[in-house]
């Protein structure tokens, strides 16, 4: 992992094997805000294209399901207070709240749901007058 403690710092991260190299899996942590990609709250803004959406903010939402109902690999969506390793198959493939970087890839931040996350970035570009 090349990333420094000062990018890491504050986020929840893990390194996992994917296939045949380690991901380094990383989140803000807050578990208790994570719906999962496919159950969280969002704004629809065509009615022919249901990729052009925008997850609503933590703000306008109350705490997420403990359970959403959603498993991959067998794994459930972890228990916020389960300890920093908490992250598992779940978090990879459901959590919104999670990106996994692969080796050498620049460092980037997971989303941030203090504001709308867009799905698209012409929409996004388009709401914030860019």
């Amino acid at each position: 992992m090349d990333y420094t403690a000062e990018q890491l710092a504050g986020l929840t991260y893990r390194e996992i094997p994917a296939g045949g190299y380690n991901e380094l899996l990383l989140c803000d942590g807050n578990c208790k805000k994570a719906w999962g990609i496919n159950h969280r709250p969002k704004i629809e803004f065509s009615d022919v294209d249901p990729d052009d959406y925008a997850f609503l903010p933590d703000s306008e939402l109350g705490e997420a399901p403990a359970d959403p109902g959603t498993y991959e690999g067998g794994h459930a969506k972890p228990l916020h207070n389960a300890g920093p390793h908490r992250q598992n198959k779940w978090c990879l493939r459901e959590c919104e709240r999670s990106i996994s970087l692969d080796p050498g890839e620049e460092f980037r931040l997971p989303h941030d749901f203090s504001k709308l996350v867009y799905n698209m970035q012409a929409r996004r570009l388009l709401e914030e007058g860019c």
